[in-house]
């Protein structure tokens, strides 16, 4: 993986390399319905299953396929796999937790197969697919119970376990970078980091061996803090030890009111830096409330 940190580098002392856009809404444009989301394979599964838009990389992959198509298609240099939520901790809401390595390693497989078709055709532009490592559904620094602040929902080692099946299923698909993303609490993200490093040690991975590292933090509002209360300074002191290959903003805030804070992280980190915004949160009545 040195030859892909090697391109990248050389790529970007040139230009700024454009990463893709949000999966979940180009998804919501197809209208699916329970049937899509099951397929056959998942036809007499015991739980609903629409709205796990991970399934869709096993049930749907000429979708997912088309998406990442469409994307390239637009100028993305950068295209996530659709897995965000492939951990066995998210999965559990639709009693797919078995499901979690074999999701990663096919969303990294599809989003893979669409870069490697578009580098064929633009050998100049070459693309990537960096592997998405959501959050999860739980929070280690933050007790889910108002009348218990000491309770948790997991603990680290499950969910470091829990990412360690993701990176694994990730790596074994092909992916050239991994994304840990969407960050709301860096103790879930300091859960990730050990599981990637752990899965390296475990497989003897030489750090030129590595796929680089991104990693992207969420900023909830304009106190400029994230859910679990850090500042952005605050937040990579914490993640820094990781040496990532970017470090970056992403969901929740508009560009606009993103600035800022991507202004802060550009001056304080030695690495390559990410903005990655969307509409910003919905307003009252639901619709995006553009930042």
């Amino acid at each position: 993986m040195d030859r892909v940190r090697k391109t990248l580098d050389a790529l970007l002392a040139k230009r700024i390399l454009v990463l893709d856009g949000a999966m979940g809404t180009m998804i919501q444009r197809h209208q699916l319905t329970e049937a899509d989301f099951r397929g056959e394979r998942f036809a007499s599964h015991s739980h609903d299953v629409r709205g796990d838009n991970d399934l869709l990389v096993l049930t749907r992959p000429d979708l997912i396929l088309e998406i990442h198509r469409q994307y390239l298609e637009a100028g993305s240099d950068i295209i996530e796999t659709n897995t965000f939520n492939s951990t066995a901790v998210s999965q559990a809401d639709y009693g797919l937790e078995s499901l979690a390595y074999e999701l990663n390693v096919e969303g990294a497989k599809l989003a893979k197969r669409a870069c490697e078709a578009w580098t064929a055709r633009t050998p100049d532009r070459p693309r990537f697919t960096a592997g998405s490592i959501g959050p999860t559904n739980r929070t280690l620094s933050i007790s889910p119970d108002v009348n218990d602040p000491a309770f948790r929902a997991i603990t680290f080692d499950a969910l470091k376990d829990a990412y360690k099946d993701q990176v694994r299923g990730l790596l074994d698909g092909g992916c050239d970078l991994l994304l840990l993303e969407t960050i709301f609490d860096t103790l879930n993200a300091k859960a990730g980091i050990v599981a990637i490093e752990e899965v390296y040690e475990e497989r003897g991975t030489s750090h030129e061996q590595r796929v680089p590292l991104m990693i992207s933090v969420t900023v909830t509002d304009l106190s400029g803090r994230t859910l679990s209360g850090q500042t952005i300074d605050a937040f990579w002191a914490s993640v820094s030890h990781a040496r990532p290959f970017s470090v970056g903003t992403n969901c929740a805030l508009g560009a606009r009111d993103m600035r800022p804070y991507l202004a802060e992280l550009a001056r304080i980190a030695d690495c390559y830096v990410t903005c990655y915004p969307n509409a910003g949160l919905p307003n009252a009545l639901g619709r995006p409330a553009f930042g």
